[in-house]
């Protein structure tokens, strides 16, 4: 099968799929069918030999053209699994690992990983070979979501997907509903911020007059859809949209940066469907700018004839995509700050802010990599060495400069830093409380049950002195899973001299008196802890930071992306802790 049967461009390139043999899947049914029955996963598998025609002026392959075949890929998957007509309802985030050149190989390999009532999730990885050294090495993972397209106003209802065998194909099948919850709750989880992003406007209001104007990078270009660009249902071919889309958001991208490289793109979303003769207007504009990255939006409106006389457009599809510093400049240079200078540049700002942390979230939800063992052993011999380790780690996660602002509220200030894989969290709160007495309240980890609520216990198991302690802690479940609980050693040490903090630190450890529990999970914190500053001689500030790992992720993740305030709600429960507790010990 080639390409010119899915509506795309013809390249000069040959595009081969992997034989569809329609026969190992059946039509969708008609709603109401009984006994359905389940499918294997439908596979398709396209190959392309990177061209010339293909690449931008560096040699590289072109983002624009990478999507168009991803979406023909994605699409003769859903319609193997189907039987019938399949369309691009949205494709998530998609992060670009690698940087493909002329003269490499490109796989696309798509698979359907869950059918649910009329959509579908197909999964796609694409990987790169280098023809001469054979290296093979991954380009993107990307997850899109296709609705069946009746014919005539008969539904139609999917047929389940088979569960499958290996482990890696039944982990995607079971993080299908998940991605899925996370797409319908996406809407309510950037509502709920952008509802709390007032805080920001007076941070985010720049008003120096020598930062560039958010208005200076708009563009605007038009496209004529002619007979090559549909698909094979009369459509505007779906990765074709995405293409441009591509083209008119670098263009905006360059305005700050000559030469930007595409990272990711936040979710296409396609809104309804275009034909051949409209007029497509792409409208593409930087919305914010974060040091090392930059976010651009792009709407795209559709005209047929008629409409186009009116000014009538139909709004088809929205993105944003984000451009990185390109590899050769990276560490020398970064995004200029950026001002806006209208309403909707306000809104477009501070919805970049919510964007960004929504996508951070979304990562580290989905992601299911398996984490080494992060625990160390304790014994009372190394307790010098351990200490040292525990104090020192969290002393440079304090330090890192690029944490950036996630949340503002009078006396607490929430912050998030993602460093190659590694998220953590730094929650700074103004304490009306002396800062002696302050850390001796947070070290006894035994009282902290009493305000934060994601303990659930807190056990003193060993004890080295008064500055290193070993704990276990009990956390209540979260999404009906099991409980977990940690083992943690806490370190703390006073101020050597006048102006350095009050340090209280904690990692996990392996203590052969705890063993892991039948009914809760046993887990693992990396880094944590809380760095305590004098701010007069009845007040500090208190900083608390998370280098967050798998296990601690659920109690903050809901937090992260907008459903909930876990984490507002748990330092404004330590602060008046904190604050109560003084007045009552009449320190």
């Amino acid at each position: 099968m080639s390409l010119e049967h899915t509506g795309s461009q013809g390249t000069g390139a040959r595009d081969q799929v992997t034989p569809p043999q329609w026969s190992q899947s059946a039509p969708a049914l008609p709603e109401g069918t009984k006994e359905p029955r389940c499918l294997r996963p439908a596979d398709v598998e396209m190959c392309q030999s990177v061209l010339p025609c293909h690449a931008n002026h560096r040699g590289e392959l072109g983002a624009g053209q990478l999507l168009k075949w991803i979406d023909t890929t994605a699409c003769l998957a859903a319609e193997k699994h189907a039987g019938v007509p399949c369309v691009t309802a949205s494709m998530d985030d998609i992060q670009f690992e690698e940087t493909v050149r002329v003269g490499q190989i490109i796989n696309v390999k798509a698979k359907v990983n869950r059918a649910f009532n009329s959509s579908m999730e197909v999964g796609i990885r694409v990987s790169v070979q280098d023809v001469q050294t054979g290296i093979l090495k991954q380009v993107c993972v990307a997850y899109s979501t296709f609705v069946v397209k009746p014919v005539g106003s008969q539904k139609v209802s999917l047929e389940p997907v088979e569960i499958p065998s290996t482990a890696e194909e039944q982990l995607e099948h079971s993080l299908a509903s998940e991605r899925r919850r996370l797409r319908l709750c996406n809407e309510e989880g950037f509502n709920n911020l952008m509802h709390d992003s007032h805080l920001l406007r007076d941070a985010a209001n720049r008003k120096d007059s020598t930062l560039k104007s958010t208005e200076s990078t708009k563009v605007e270009s038009i496209e004529l859809v002619l007979p090559p660009h549909a698909n094979h249902h009369g459509n505007t071919f779906g990765g074709q949209i995405m293409a441009w889309m591509e083209n008119a958001a670098t263009v905006a991208a360059s305005r700050l940066c000559g030469y930007p490289t595409l990272k990711s793109v936040d979710m296409f979303k396609f809104r309804g469907p275009s034909n051949v003769g409209d007029r497509l207007v792409f409208k593409a504009v930087v919305n914010n700018t974060f040091q090392k990255s930059l976010e651009v939006g792009v709407r795209v409106e559709a005209y047929n004839c008629e409409e186009w006389n009116q000014g009538r457009p139909r709004h088809i599809n929205s993105a944003f995509l984000i451009y990185n510093i390109s590899s050769d400049q990276e560490q020398t240079q970064t995004f200029p700050d950026v001002k806006y200078s209208t309403k909707d540049g306000e809104r477009r700002y501070l919805a970049a802010i919510v964007r960004k942390r929504i996508r951070l979230a979304r990562k580290h939800i989905l992601s299911h990599k398996e984490e080494e063992s992060l625990s160390v052993p304790w014994d009372k011999n190394n307790q010098v060495y351990l200490g040292y380790k525990n104090v020192a780690a969290l002393t440079v996660l304090a330090g890192k400069q690029e944490w950036e602002i996630s949340s503002l509220q009078p006396k607490i200030r929430i912050f998030t830093n993602e460093e190659e894989e590694m998220l953590s969290v730094k929650v700074e709160m103004e304490v009306m409380a002396p800062v002696s007495q302050t850390f001796s309240v947070l070290s006894d980890l035994q009282l902290r049950p009493t305000w934060d609520r994601h303990y659930a216990s807190c056990e003193e198991v060993e004890t080295a002195g008064d500055d290193e302690k070993v704990y276990h802690i009990k956390c209540p479940s979260v999404n009906s899973d099991r409980g977990r609980d940690f083992v943690v050693l806490m370190s703390r040490r006073q101020p050597c001299k006048e102006g350095e903090p009050y340090i209280i630190a904690l990692r996990s450890v392996t203590v052969a008196a705890v063993p892991p529990l039948a009914d809760h999970t046993r887990s693992e914190a990396l880094c944590a802890g809380f760095l305590i500053n004098s701010t007069g001689c009845s007040s500090c500030k208190v900083s608390y930071f998370n280098q967050v790992t798998s296990g601690v992720l659920p109690y903050i993740a809901g937090n992260l992306a907008g459903w909930s305030k876990s984490l507002e709600e748990t330092a404004s429960s330590c602060i008046e802790f904190l604050e109560n507790s003084i007045k009552s010990t009449r320190f």
